[in-house]
């Protein structure tokens, strides 16, 4: 019989090199993105930020799993409540974009005292916002259904559950903007654990609080959006600590607690464009929405299966963009620009395959995809038509979304503002429209209208990023 210890039951080194790695990145120990090999640098901060991104995408399933259970207008009310909570995401995303950008570059200048700085003054910017928004919700948050087009069912149904998301949206900005503030940091493993705990938390919560279970009151669908605060609130807290006690790579004091007007009025610069940009991008599949529903209730259907599986595909594109944005953001704050901009197209050849091989899989297994779903007949055609489609683009759109955040992460927030501006609302909608009706092309004009916007992103992102004026941003 071998030894354990014989070379042929050793692993390779090569292998067991890249298992080190994953196992170092969800530890979050070790790598530096100002230093050392690029790839290595990248896919340390990667894997957690994708990890990270699945698990936001949880809550919303799992509400609806278990709200699903009380009838339609229950899950009408949840629906309804997320188009609304989307005015507060697209604050907390904006706001995060300025938080990363400014500990990035502070990180890499080895300030860490600014750096936790610009953390607190993010932490009383998000406090404000969250009040505000908070009040206002509470106090008009039946009238906000009725103008979402909620009826008197639906209200009665969803009234609480709205007023506990609204009210209690600071978790969420908080959430965000911490988060933020350790990917910038490079300390994306944080990140992703205090989401493993909120999505942990939601999950035993969520059918205790709904339907009562022992000694758990019954609350409904109000249940759902306690246990989804409960969760986010623990999250929150994990975080506070970690940024008082715990974290290695960023701190905070509490004589930084006080109002440092210069430093936010960076972050409000900054984060106000890309607040900005991101509504941009979420208000153009609204336009969309709108130009595929004059086609029928399975042209819409489809859209929403195939944008949704779509979507899904492209969460760990977006987390090798936000690793970009934090190499970007460091290696500019030490001085090399040239291995910024060395880390940001590693980053996209890396997301380029991914994105490629995924794009002919969904080619190839688009009916099997679809299926999954359990849609008619009608509903799948669209939806395998339309993911083909959009499919066919993936080898450009990983291109689009690493230059995208590479710009913000430098500090240059507007200029993806307005490849987004051009790209989605100049070009994309205008394009679905003209391909769906005067070319008599129906629901695939305005896949093939989608799978046009982001490839000419692409291209545009890359023409302006050679020219290198991302450089000069200041932060």
């Amino acid at each position: 019989m071998q030894s354990l210890e014989s070379p042929e039951l050793r692993p390779p080194d090569a292998a067991r090199s890249r298992l080190g790695l994953v196992v170092d990145a969800l530890r979050g120990r070790g790598g530096d993105p100002t230093s050392g090999p690029l790839g290595a640098a990248i896919l340390f901060l990667a894997i957690p930020m994708v990890l990270e991104m699945a698990m936001e995408s949880v809550f919303a399933v799992v509400d609806i799993f278990f709200v699903s259970q009380l009838g339609a207008a229950s899950v009408a009310a949840v629906g309804l409540t997320e188009s609304l909570m989307t005015i507060v995401y697209t604050v907390a995303m904006g706001l995060s974009i300025g938080v990363t950008a400014t500990v990035s570059r502070r990180v890499g200048e080895k300030d860490p005292a600014a750096a936790g700085a610009a953390t607190v003054q993010a932490m009383l910017l998000g406090a404000l916002l969250a009040a505000i928004l908070g009040v206002f919700g509470v106090w008009q948050a039946d009238t906000l259904l009725r103008l979402m087009g909620a009826g008197p069912e639906v209200v009665a149904a969803g009234l609480g559950y709205t007023r506990v998301l609204l009210g209690l949206n600071g978790v969420i900005l908080m959430l965000f903007l911490l988060n933020a503030a350790f990917r910038g940091a490079g300390d994306a493993a944080i990140a992703m654990r205090v989401l493993w705990i909120a999505n942990g938390l939601n999950i035993v919560l969520d059918p205790l609080l709904i339907f009562g279970v022992g000694p758990f009151p019954e609350m409904g669908v109000t249940g759902a959006a306690v246990a989804t605060s409960i969760g986010r609130g623990v999250a929150v807290c994990v975080q506070i600590y970690t940024l008082f006690r715990l974290s290695d790579r960023l701190r905070v004091t509490l004589d930084q607690f006080r109002v440092r007007l210069d430093v936010i009025v960076r972050l409000v610069r900054l984060s106000a464009t890309g607040t900005f940009q991101i509504f941009i991008g979420m208000a153009s599949w609204v336009g969309l929405v709108r130009v595929i529903a004059d086609f029928g209730p399975e042209a819409l259907a489809g859209y929403t299966v195939a944008i949704r599986i779509v979507l899904f595909a492209l969460l760990p594109a977006w987390g090798l963009s936000n690793a970009a944005a934090t190499m970007v953001g460091q290696n500019m704050g030490a001085g090399q620009p040239d291995r910024a901009e060395r880390s940001v197209w590693a980053a996209s050849m890396i997301s380029f395959t991914f994105l490629g091989g995924t794009g002919l899989l969904f080619l190839l297994f688009a009916p099997q995809l679809v299926g999954v779903f359990g849609v008619d007949e009608a509903t799948a055609a669209y939806a395998v038509r339309g993911l083909r489609i959009v499919a066919g683009g993936f080898f450009f759109y990983g291109h689009g979304m690493t230059l995208s955040a590479a710009f913000n992460g430098a500090g240059d927030a507007w200029t993806p503002t307005w490849l987004n501006l051009f790209c989605f609302w100049l070009w994309e909608v205008p394009l679905a429209w003209f391909l769906a009706y005067p070319m008599g092309w129906g629901p695939t004009g305005v896949f093939t209208a989608v799978a046009v916007a982001y490839s000419t992103l692409a291209v545009a992102a890359a023409i302006l990023f050679r020219r290198g004026r991302w450089k000069e941003a200041t932060v």
